[in-house]
């Protein structure tokens, strides 16, 4: 226990001691598993220590200065390149093809499919996310190639000639009328049969 106690007090310098803003703290039991991880921009004294009461005399710790994480930036003329090798790659699929049947999503989902998720990994690549206003500019663009022709067009619905119209109101009318007619005609014959 005091050699545990004295690696306690050891690490604890070095961590009071560190310039650093973050730090990364490991636990590991004897058989070097990793028993537990945590990192953190500010520590106090008590974060520390309540990390260490976990500790036996089997266990060991190493508490490791670690770098901020280092956001990559966007490589957008890169991705640029990437989704326009993806829409290539979708075109030349797209050939084989019959053009009245673009506007059939079962004739090329396929195809599809692969034209998007190509986009998506080369936008993850270049460390870019996923969809983004380049990826999407060039999705539209492909869209307005492929698909402009593809809108449905909306049959316009007319109303009946009036002729039509007044029998198919009076029809409904006219058998409602008969079954409440026939409804009394056979409750007044029942009370005279009874």
């Amino acid at each position: 226990m005091v050699q545990l106690m004295t690696e306690h007090e050891t690490a604890h310098k070095r961590y009071m001691n560190t310039n650093q803003t973050s730090m990364s703290v490991h636990l590991y039991h004897a058989s070097s598993q990793l028993l537990f991880s945590f990192s953190k921009v500010t520590h106090t004294k008590q974060d520390f220590c309540l990390l260490l009461s976990f500790l036996s005399a089997s266990d060991s710790f190493s508490t490791e200065p670690t770098p901020p994480r280092v956001r990559k930036v966007c490589n957008e003329s890169r991705l640029q390149w990437e989704v326009e090798v993806c829409g290539e790659g979708f075109k030349e699929d797209m050939t084989h093809i019959d053009p009245q049947n673009w506007c059939n999503l079962t004739h090329f989902i396929s195809e599809y499919h692969l034209f998007t998720l190509c986009t998506e990994t080369k936008s993850q690549i270049v460390d870019c996310y996923w969809p983004n206003p380049l990826v999407e500019r060039y999705i539209i663009h492909i869209h307005k190639h492929f698909f402009s022709n593809c809108t449905i067009d909306q049959p316009v619905w007319l109303d009946p000639p009036d002729d039509t119209l007044t029998i198919l109101i009076l029809i409904p009318v006219f058998l409602t009328l008969a079954m409440i007619g026939l409804v009394v005609w056979c409750s007044k014959r029942s009370d005279i049969l009874a």
